[in-house]
């Protein structure tokens, strides 16, 4: 597939897809909203780990409002459920472990999409900004869901509520994002942890993502059901195998990625 608002380059197992409309602070609107849904959900086969970053100063300064539609009266609701919606899922469910590389601005429904991903890179001038108060609407695109989960309930309310910037180390203190790299240092620091995990074994990361974001929901009981299930599967593969043997025989491991 050609895309128009996004670029995708695979190479050496791994997904890079860039925002690209620079000239826009890389706002969301609807076409850029299907093309990275198709991106991620496609790359999942071509690759071992997703990469989300973007082109010029932005990150992502979140819904493009001049394609709300009818600004008098629009539905939201449909645009949430039929164009948000996959793309958060696409992110949050890809059986590859995904990296938002934060490179600037993250901003309302940009840095949720960014929460979306399993591991946050963030560069140290970057910063993430929850907006939407600013204009008369609650975080969206799962925005009421990573926050308080990230964050912490009162963190989560006052960012929500009062709209202003987080910067990209309080985002690491607070434990909303996995790491702020200096920015000479970020775009090295990014390829450096998506080359790790394209080379790790890619059915335990997928079974991490999957015990660990279904144990918010889950019981102590239901949850050691899970983990045995799926440390059973772990265990019955080539990369635990190759694991076991790599330590044994005191060498870096290979693993296949099955």
């Amino acid at each position: 597939m050609t895309y128009q608002t996004i670029t995708l380059d695979i190479a050496d197992d791994i997904a890079v897809i860039r925002l690209n409309r620079p000239e826009k602070y890389n706002a969301l609107n609807g076409l850029m909203r299907a093309e990275l849904t198709d991106a991620v959900r496609s790359s999942a086969d071509k690759a071992r780990v997703i990469v989300l970053t973007g082109n010029g100063p932005a990150f992502c300064s979140g819904q493009d409002l001049s394609d709300s539609g009818d600004v008098a009266n629009p539905d939201l609701e449909r645009t949430l459920r039929d164009e948000y919606q996959p793309l958060v899922r696409a992110l949050a469910d890809s059986p590859i472990p995904t990296i938002a590389a934060v490179n600037g601005a993250a901003a309302g429904a940009g840095a949720n999409i960014a929460l979306s991903c399993d591991v946050v890179i963030a560069s140290e001038s970057a910063y993430f900004l929850q907006a939407f108060s600013r204009i008369g609407l609650i975080p969206d695109a799962a925005g009421t869901y990573w926050l308080p989960r990230s964050i912490g309930s009162p963190k989560a309310m006052g960012a929500a509520l009062f709209a202003e910037k987080i910067s990209a180390r309080d985002a690491d203190a607070w434990g909303m994002i996995w790491e702020a790299v200096e920015d000479d240092a970020f775009e090295k620091q990014w390829q450096s942890r998506a080359a790790y995990l394209a080379k790790g074994p890619t059915m335990a990361f997928r079974k991490i993502k999957e015990t660990l974001r279904g144990s918010w929901g889950e019981t102590l009981e239901g949850q050691l059901d899970h983990e045995g299930k799926a440390q059973g599967a772990c265990g019955q593969s080539r990369d635990f195998k190759e694991g076991v043997m790599s330590f044994i025989e005191k060498r870096p491991p290979h693993f296949e990625g099955r």
